[in-house]
């Protein structure tokens, strides 16, 4: 009998740690490059969340950008991504999303503005857009967003990417050594004020920063609703000098099959430890709930409980 006890109780055991470890939660966070500010933002919050939500395991992805984001959360590697304005492309079926609306996507909270940086090789002689053709242009990692804006941009000057240039697929950390190396002339990179790349490469003075025609600008705006006139202060960058540019807003976004509990759970969390992300990069002191009405898609309704029961929409 107390061998049968033994068993039954070892049984019952089991069956309570099965049961226990079926119930945690992973979640996959499809974040940017290694060399940018989504893969870090993209860890600290996995951290956050495994440490303040129970049965939660969160991971970190690095990725290729917006694009590649959208892609994991359709396919469902993914739960939750980070999106730059491409997102509003996506969800809405226009541009480069024409006739492919992503309907599955859910906002839970803004970022900060991500800012498009012109950058040239130190003594190359480029100084407008019209200069880089024939050009070796980095324009982002495969799969990201950047080579969409890049191509949007040049476009207003008359240049076709795939005619007039020989861009480059490359990430923020691969564009650094491409300059170190001379194996390009110039690049495009899309991040946070204060990114990484850019202040390595302009620390080690191999590049400058060439700032857009107000022209360009302007004409840019109007065509994509998500872009506004952006100017890079001097001293931002070391020996760069204020750049005239446009920024698009970040934002945290989910699959719409999210749990709405866990959405808010999510949510809230993010905000009570908002500290911790502030501590790994500075501009997501930015992540404020009073700028949700800046994410153009609609909310995740998890998010939007969140939102309500603290007032910042009603």
């Amino acid at each position: 009998m107390k061998r049968f006890a033994s068993v039954a109780m070892a049984a019952v055991l089991a069956l309570f740690l099965y049961q226990s470890a079926g119930a945690a939660t992973y979640i996959n966070i499809a974040t940017g490059p290694t060399g940018g500010v989504w893969y870090p933002i993209g860890s600290a919050i996995t951290k956050v969340w495994g440490d303040n939500i129970k049965d939660m395991q969160a991971s970190a992805q690095s990725t290729g950008g917006t694009r590649n984001n959208i892609q994991l959360l359709e396919s469902g590697d993914a739960e939750v991504c980070m999106a730059d304005g491409l997102f509003y492309d996506a969800f809405n079926g226009l541009r480069s999303y024409e006739g492919k609306p992503q309907k599955f996507l859910r906002g839970i909270a803004p970022m900060y503005p991500e800012v498009f940086h012109f950058l040239a090789a130190k003594g190359s002689g480029i100084k407008t857009l019209q200069d880089l053709k024939g050009k070796r242009v980095a324009v982002g990692a495969v799969g990201g967003s950047v080579s969409i804006t890049a191509a949007m941009l040049l476009k207003t000057v008359g240049l076709d990417m795939e005619k007039d240039i020989k861009a480059e697929y490359l990430g923020h950390g691969d564009q650094v050594s491409a300059f170190s190396d001379r194996r390009i002339d110039a690049s495009f990179n899309v991040s946070a004020l204060g990114t990484s790349s850019v202040v390595e490469a302009a620390t080690l003075n191999m590049v400058e920063l060439v700032p857009l025609p107000d022209d360009v600008v302007a004409e840019l705006c109007k065509a994509v609703p998500y872009f506004s006139p952006f100017t890079i202060p001097s001293g931002v960058y070391k020996g760069l000098n204020e750049a005239k540019t446009f920024s698009s807003p970040n934002i945290i976004a989910v699959h719409e099959k999210l749990e709405d509990d866990l959405v808010y759970q999510m949510v809230k969390t993010l905000y009570e430890h908002k500290a911790d992300l502030v501590a790994v990069v500075q501009r997501m002191e930015e992540m404020k709930a009073d700028k949700v009405n800046t994410i153009s898609i609609p909310l995740h309704p998890g998010a939007e409980r969140y939102y309500r029961e603290i007032g910042a929409i009603k």
